[in-house]
């Protein structure tokens, strides 16, 4: 037979600590009373009462007996009881939980500050009842089944259910506190909050399960399901005893809800292979390990020697199985009396992390005690400083090796860059992110980057990065391979890294070439932002390489608009085209990108013109006549007029020219 005991089985650090203050006060006090059973088990209450401890159970037996000490037990009570016990005199040890004393503070602050207070959870536990007591302006004589009007309701509810959840009632701008008890079910817990939820109140959600039950609980399901038989050992009072036969019963058919040895019957277990054992958090642990011992027939003094607990100090480093997670807490078995706590802030520098996204049950972690108590009985880890001591070792190694290094931009900050390397943080100056200024960061953020450690100083927390380094390195290697291998008249191909008012710069790839606003176009470009981009790529030919300086251009010469002008404007022709400028002797006229034409003021009509603007305008189309055509020199000239037809005084001057001309005799 294969026997396995949960790990969180037996007392929990509350009920642990408050019965060791018992036994500890009866070594040093005559008179010695509890309010109420210090604990669910009636082994423990048995053997305390053969000490001389009394349980009082109201405050009118109280009145009755000589001033001793008053232990008050991990359940609490209300603050009014409190209050009336501490005015008697009696010497007064209060064993609350931790955990439950926060739960007094959170609904005393909330109902304070005007929340309605829901509390899930049994309202006949005593837990329940002290938690009651600190909520401000509650009525204790209140039933809370009672139906009355709303407005005579106490400032609380208790709930237990679906149904109470589902009839749930208040007017929904109410605003509402939810807390739960330390030792409900967890997934009903769940299940009354997404109810309450859906009714569109203002709700804030706390929950106040112990993380020592939440864990108790998912262990026992967790062994449940792969056993054959489970024994769960608690008082029939202890209500976290029955959650957990509750949960295993469900999950297995065979589960035995035991008091102690005595009420087990091991014929039972004969035909089992697989059996788990879970006990409720008032179960002392000398009961657990006389059944394990019955069942695995081990010695007892063999049991005890297998629980040596671990000492641990601040500053030890630990390891831990991970026994529960949640969005911003870790609850680690360390081996150690009581659990160890990772928060959130002490797992990551990453915001708002959910860590049940990067955590399990069952994973193996090493942590870093940061306090042996944490002020609720538990243990205070850390898990980022311990990774970035070993992060800093790493970073120690890499700048020693100039090793290069990659991770994401955690953070862009006014200054540079935050990387963070097994949470130790690297910062990167801005003048060390780029071989070249830049103002706007937030592009990197997230992106995984390339750098070197250039400074390291953990001490004064200056671990410094440089990223500038590796691109300028980079772009050597690139330049002397482009340079080897360019030539003037080569077709390349870049992208736009930079736009002026003279040009654009293309990056090569290990060098930038120029596109002079000249060379951008046979035709004219009045502004290279108007043509490009940043980012564009762009297909151009080397012009000229004068050392590390090149020339770009896009005026391919099988694209020259001149190779064929000859015909196209032909010496009388007629042609279409735009005024793209004007002077005082004329307006140029281009033809098609790159062919600007001439017309001569004396050209624009038959009748006077005294200037280009008193006829024309920029954008204007005209139509005109070629009149000369030098395409060594590229220019072009035009004339409108030599369209126009002659009018009568025109062609009669020129026919009396004419006649002159071909008889000089009549000038005679």
């Amino acid at each position: 037979m294969k026997i396995e005991t949960a790990l969180s089985a037996g007392f929990c650090f509350g009920v642990k600590r408050a019965v060791d203050l018992v036994y500890k006060e009866t070594a040093e006090s005559e008179l010695v009373y509890t309010y109420g059973p210090i604990i669910h088990n009636e082994e423990v209450t048995n053997d305390l009462s053969k000490k001389g401890v009394k349980v009082i159970n109201s405050m009118e037996e109280l009145k009755e007996l000589p001033a001793g000490t008053i232990i008050i037990r991990s359940h609490g009570v209300s603050k009014a009881i409190y209050d009336e016990l501490v005015s008697y005199g009696h010497k007064i040890i209060d064993a609350t939980c931790p955990y439950v004393l926060k739960i007094h503070r959170i609904v005393m602050e909330q109902s304070e500050a005007g929340r309605y207070i829901i509390i899930i959870g049994n309202r006949n536990h005593p837990e329940v009842q002290g938690i009651i007591g600190w909520c401000k302006n509650t009525n204790p004589n209140k039933d809370d089944n009672t139906t009355v009007q709303k407005e005579s309701l106490p400032n609380y509810i208790v709930m237990e259910d679906i149904c109470e959840a589902e009839q749930f009632d208040l007017p929904t701008d109410t605003k509402i506190c939810i807390v739960s008890q330390t030792t409900y079910n967890y997934n009903k817990f769940q299940e009354l909050v997404e109810i309450i939820s859906k009714k569109g109140y203002d709700i804030f959600v706390l929950n106040t399960i112990c993380n020592a039950t939440e864990k108790r609980q998912s262990e026992a399901y967790e062994l449940a399901k792969k056993s054959d038989a489970m024994i769960v050992i608690g008082s029939k009072q202890s209500s976290n005893t029955r959650k957990l036969y509750e949960i295993c019963k469900k999950e297995c058919e065979n589960t035995y809800y035991i008091q102690k040895l005595d009420d087990l019957d091991l014929n039972l277990f004969k035909s089992y292979r697989n059996v788990g054992i879970t006990a409720g958090a008032s179960t002392p642990n000398n009961i657990i390990k006389e059944v394990l011992t019955a069942m695995s027939e081990k010695s007892f003094e063999q049991l005890l020697e297998e629980e040596k607990v671990v000492e641990i100090n601040n500053g030890d480093v630990v390891e831990g199985i991970v026994l529960g997670v949640k969005e911003d807490e870790i609850i680690l078995n360390i081996g150690y009396k009581s659990e160890g706590i990772i928060t959130r802030n002490e797992y990551t520098n990453t915001p708002n992390l959910d860590l049940t996204t990067v955590v399990k049950v069952g994973d193996k972690m090493q942590a870093k005690v940061l306090k042996v108590n944490d002020g609720e009985g538990q243990v205070a880890l850390t898990y980022k400083r311990l990774a970035a001591e070993k992060g800093n070792k790493r970073l120690e190694e890499a700048f020693n090796n100039h090793e290069v290094l990659s991770a994401k931009v955690a953070a862009v900050l006014n200054g540079g860059l935050s990387v963070i390397i097994d949470e130790a943080r690297v910062f990167i100056p801005a003048s060390l992110i780029s071989d070249s200024y830049e103002k706007d960061l937030t592009k990197y953020a997230g992106e995984k980057i390339e750098f070197v450690i250039t400074e390291f100083n953990p001490k004064k927390r200056r671990i410094i990065g440089d990223r500038k380094q590796l691109i300028v390195a980079k772009k050597e290697v690139l330049k002397k391979a482009l340079f080897e291998k360019i030539q003037v008249g080569m077709t390349v191909e870049g992208t736009v890294k930079n736009i002026t008012d003279f040009g654009a710069f293309i990056d090569l790839g290990g060098a930038d070439g120029l596109l002079h606003i000249s060379e951008m176009s046979w035709g004219r470009v009045e502004n290279p932002k108007k043509v490009f981009k940043v980012g564009d790529t762009v297909k151009a030919y080397i012009k000229d390489i004068q050392g590390e300086k090149i020339a770009l251009s896009l005026k391919f010469e099988n694209e020259n608009p001149w190779i064929d002008a000859e015909t196209k404007y032909a010496v009388g022709n007629t042609v279409t085209g735009v005024v793209a400028r004007m002077t005082d002797f004329g307006a140029f006229v281009e033809l098609e990108p790159g062919i600007d034409a001439l017309l001569h003021v004396s050209q624009i009509s038959r009748e006077h013109v005294e200037k280009p603007a008193d006829a024309l305008k920029i954008g204007q189309e005209i139509t005109a006549k070629v009149v000369e055509l030098n395409k060594e020199e590229k220019k072009i000239s035009l004339s409108i007029k030599a369209l126009e037809a002659p009018d009568k005084e025109e062609t009669a001057e020129t026919a009396s020219d004419d006649v002159s001309e071909a008889d000089p005799e009549t000038q005679a």
